[in-house]
């Protein structure tokens, strides 16, 4: 838990509150809570943070699952969502931006920190397999030998620059 930056977005300023408390308690790093899915986007470029608990429901014209899916795209941190709708709308709008973790108001600390923590571990070891692939992939492509892949049919799907060459 050393070190480890979180930023809360949540529109309702006494539940911000209360859940940035909670959290630096738990040891975590909370800088500051905002209430607007733009200003989330700000602040997750302003303070890089390790992790964003979402709320939902925000002030402003993004709401929290618009602003998860903007993080998303542009920054490599990932999304817990901190909500009260469980509704099959609501969270199938939210597996999209494919959230690390969707925990329903009230929750307990130890549930949060529980969350949390598996939210990180899940995130370090995605970007290591992504680092992983890209640097076999680059061994692949700079082979001098021929390489390439099918499918269960037979069908090439991906091949080296010694393939092309061939």
């Amino acid at each position: 838990m050393a070190n480890v930056k979180l930023l809360v977005v949540e529109d309702e300023s006494i539940v911000a509150r209360d859940i940035q408390n909670r959290l630096r308690n738990l040891g975590y790093e909370v800088p500051e809570t905002v209430a607007y899915g733009e200003k989330a986007l700000e602040k997750v470029a302003e303070l890089s943070p390790d992790l964003v608990l979402m709320d939902i429901s925000l002030k402003g014209d993004v709401d929290g699952i618009q602003a998860a899916e903007l993080v998303r795209a542009r920054y490599d941190v990932p999304i817990i969502f901190l909500t009260a709708f469980a509704d099959a709308q609501t969270l199938q709008r939210a597996k999209v931006t494919e959230p690390f973790g969707y925990d329903l108001k009230p929750f307990s600390e130890r549930e949060l920190s529980t969350a949390i923590e598996i939210a990180l571990y899940k995130h370090s070891m995605e970007k290591k397999l992504r680092e992983t692939n890209q640097y076999l992939a680059s061994i692949i492509d700079e082979s001098p030998d021929a390489m390439l892949t099918t499918d269960g049919e037979g069908r090439i799907v991906s091949f080296n620059r010694s393939a092309t060459r061939l």
